[in-house]
């Protein structure tokens, strides 16, 4: 089993940044490819971004490509997602998961996820 905690959500104005960070516990958090994902009221869950179990390959979603930064510290067991340039359309609750999956792969299906976090919200007012 892997734990995963996010935290680092908030109300933030339009144009402001705001980094989420997961942290893991349990497995061997360099087992596992990350990923971020998020869900607006009323939406389908939605894929962020995704990085490789080393932190060398990450892959976003188009949309947000430029604005947001999948990272991660295998040494700390952490997941960051910093977000910039936030915008209205932005708010949802974020959720991080681990995917356990090849060294090199990047995956934005959510079934390839074994592992989520409970998410934060993220509001982002105009």
């Amino acid at each position: 089993q892997v734990q995963l905690v996010e935290s680092g959500g908030g109300l933030v104005q339009a144009g402001g940044s705001l980094r989420l960070s997961c942290v893991a516990s349990g497995r061997t958090f360099s087992n596992y490819a990350m990923g971020w994902f998020r869900r607006a009221p009323g939406k389908e869950h939605e894929f962020v971004a995704t990085i490789t179990r080393s932190g060398a390959g990450t892959y976003y979603a188009d949309s947000l490509k430029g604005r947001f930064t999948i990272s991660r510290d295998n040494a700390k067991n952490t997941v960051y997602l910093q977000m910039n340039s936030l915008k209205p359309e932005d708010t949802a609750v974020y959720y991080c998961a681990a995917a356990g999956v090849g060294y090199y792969t990047l995956t934005k299906n959510q079934y390839d996820y074994n592992y989520w976090g409970q998410g934060t919200q993220v509001t982002v007012s105009s």
